[in-house]
């Protein structure tokens, strides 16, 4: 039996690095369903300040833009590698302090972590557009920033395309439509050699494990079962519901796999490098068919998410890309 998890990689991601015990609870997600529209239709001083440009974010919201974005400021680590893998790295004028690649992110100003970006710092910084993940939103935050003018734009990648359509959308609001296009063509091209590569090989039952303890894995809404699907595996907690769920012993000495990814080295450091112990008699451990790949490529939506899955399909299927 599996329990109930967090549902977004930030909702678990963000406070492992603060916290490595701490889970985010539920109601942030429920706080993201009824965020508010960012601009009423009928009011003509928002459409004279944002020039009517409208795009629909992943929260089903239309959000009004002005015809040219030049202060934006990006709450999430795989929003700001997205917005520099556009060429729009000029435009950002505030992070967090969890955005740490590429090396120029380290030298925009910081407006806190992102949780809990500081209000005050944002509205400083006069940005014309704040690019969040869903994760990070509360509705308070929502309609402070469209009391001065604000506007936010959610992001929420489900699989491999919805990073695609993140990057083509960062592009679109910032004025990088083409180099966004050129992104998203290059890394679709990588993402179709893995995939060409693997496809007529036997699918690997794996586990991915988040955590060891408590123990959480990739549910059926996280974007990371898109990507080892696509690396040639098969999740065994493919099915269950949710991101990021928690998952009982039981359940995982059932399972079985004959594989495990610990995403680990990266941002969480030397964290949940270990097999978790429900999973320390699996054919997987005993085999010695346990992979260390970079949790920042695994657990960031963005651009590097082509490097994690070419990552897994070379552990995974090394005989494919020996030839």
């Amino acid at each position: 039996m599996f329990l109930t998890g967090i549902e977004s990689q930030w909702d678990f991601v963000f406070l492992k690095l603060r916290h490595q015990t701490s889970v985010l609870s539920s109601f942030v997600i429920l706080l993201i369903a009824l965020l508010p529209s960012c601009t009423s239709p009928n009011d003509p001083s928002q459409k004279s300040l944002l020039g009517g440009r409208e795009i629909t974010d992943d929260a089903g919201r239309r959000v009004l833009l002005p015809p040219v974005v030049d202060r934006a400021i990006s709450l999430a680590p795989n929003l700001t590698e997205t917005v520099f893998a556009v060429g729009a790295g000029m435009k950002l004028v505030g992070d967090t302090t969890y955005c740490d690649f590429p090396e120029e992110a380290k030298h925009v100003t910081k407006v806190g972590d992102t949780l809990h970006p500081s209000m005050e710092r944002i509205i400083a910084l006069k940005p014309e557009v704040v690019l969040v993940s869903t994760a990070s939103q509360l509705e308070v935050f929502t309609d402070q920033l469209k009391s001065h003018n604000i506007a936010v734009f959610v992001t929420d990648p489900r699989d491999l395309e919805g990073v695609f359509r993140s990057i083509t959308q960062v592009g679109e609001i910032l004025g990088k439509s083409e180099e966004a296009k050129t992104v998203v063509a290059s890394l679709r091209q990588r993402s179709e050699s893995v995939e060409t590569k693997v496809k007529q090989l036997p699918p690997v039952r794996i586990f991915y494990q988040l955590s060891a303890e408590p123990l959480y894995t990739a549910g059926k809404d996280s974007f990371v079962t898109d990507l080892i699907r696509r690396a040639g595996a098969e999740s065994v907690t493919a099915d269950v519901p949710g991101a990021w769920p928690k998952y009982s012993a039981e359940s995982a000495l059932a399972a079985k796999p004959d594989a495990i990814i610990l995403p680990t080295g990266g941002s969480m450091g030397a964290g949940n490098s270990t097999v978790a112990e429900a999973l320390r008699k699996s054919p997987a451990a005993l085999r010695g068919r346990v992979y260390k790949i970079n949790d920042d490529h695994l657990v960031r939506p963005g651009p590097r998410a082509i490097d994690g899955l070419e990552a897994m399909a070379k552990a995974l299927h090394p005989e494919a890309f020996n030839q």
